[in-house]
């Protein structure tokens, strides 16, 4: 059976940080770079990338995410990073089984600049998923529950990534593609965890209620998604963690796995993933959903 890789660059960056503690900031930040992610090249260049394309400046990122707050978020990443050492194997093990997938995959905990707790990607030429234990911390997700969600969340997006591959269909881009990537993530997280989704990411956030508010305004959610994308006024609120539509987070992730109920029990899981005409089709479903037909 396949298995996956876990590369914990943890221990390095606790060295790091006995030894810059009492520095000042700047030399933290530039200590990150030339003392901590000098062993792991590739990393570091995915992060920095990351931060260009998001027109920021890995060392305000730094600054602002992992060093200024560091000293009331170690014991957080600490146990974030314990949580993860405990759980990716047997999660990814998990996901194989009720998933049906073989591939190889590398899991790789550090502590960063790109702004993820979780991160599809690949790595040395393997498909794989950083986990950023800063960002971790500061979502509040250290938890078992919480990141148990976030490894099977991401392993969901790994699969998808995969099947593709295999198949010679390439991913896709903008609103509706998002959508249906983050509702097939959402789909296997529930699957690999066989359980309701959310219940502890977003209760360790501080949304109490979420999933039962999502519901309520489940036909206003897909009309504001919808209004969005027609009006060209993006739709990151519904996917960013730092920001809110009507007040709750991550309210695509919701209306990504209601497009999953109608399509997966149909056709299946691989079948989804490998779909074709995304944006006519997910775009139908939903403005059924807003019209409340379902």
């Amino acid at each position: 059976m396949a298995k996956c890789e876990v590369m914990d660059t943890f221990p390095s960056f606790l060295t790091f940080w006995m030894e810059v503690r009492d520095e000042p900031v700047d030399v933290q930040v530039e200590g990150w770079v030339s003392r901590y992610m000098t062993e792991w090249p590739e990393l570091l260049d995915k992060q920095l990338r990351a931060c260009w394309a998001c027109g920021l400046e890995w060392q305000s990122v730094a600054r602002e995410r992992i060093f200024v707050p560091l000293p009331d978020m170690l014991l957080p990443m600490q146990i974030a990073h314990s949580n993860l050492l405990e759980l990716c194997e047997p999660i990814y093990a998990t996901a194989q089984g009720v998933l049906g997938f073989e591939m190889d995959a590398i899991f790789i905990l550090y502590v960063g600049v790109s702004g993820r707790a979780g991160w599809p990607t690949n790595f040395n030429g393997k498909p794989a998923v950083l986990f950023g234990l800063e960002t971790i911390a500061e979502y509040g997700w250290h938890f078992l529950s919480p990141i148990s969600e976030v490894i099977a969340h991401e392993i969901g997006h790994l699969v998808h990534i995969h099947w593709r591959k295999q198949a010679q269909r390439r991913m896709g881009s903008g609103p509706w593609w998002q959508l249906y990537s983050e509702g097939f993530a959402q789909w296997c997280e529930a699957v690999i965890l066989g359980r309701e989704i959310w219940t502890g990411s977003l209760d360790s956030a501080g949304d109490k209620g979420w999933l039962e508010w999502c519901k309520d305004h489940k036909v206003w959610l897909a009309n504001e998604f919808i209004r969005r994308v027609d009006a060209g006024e993006g739709t990151e609120p519904f996917f960013d963690f730092f920001s809110v539509v009507e007040g709750r987070r991550l309210c695509g992730h919701f209306l990504g796995y209601e497009l999953m109920r109608e399509l997966v029990p149909d056709a299946g899981l691989r079948s989804v993933a490998l779909m074709e005409n995304v944006d006519s089709k997910i775009r139908d479903i939903m403005e059924r959903i807003a019209s409340g037909e379902d």
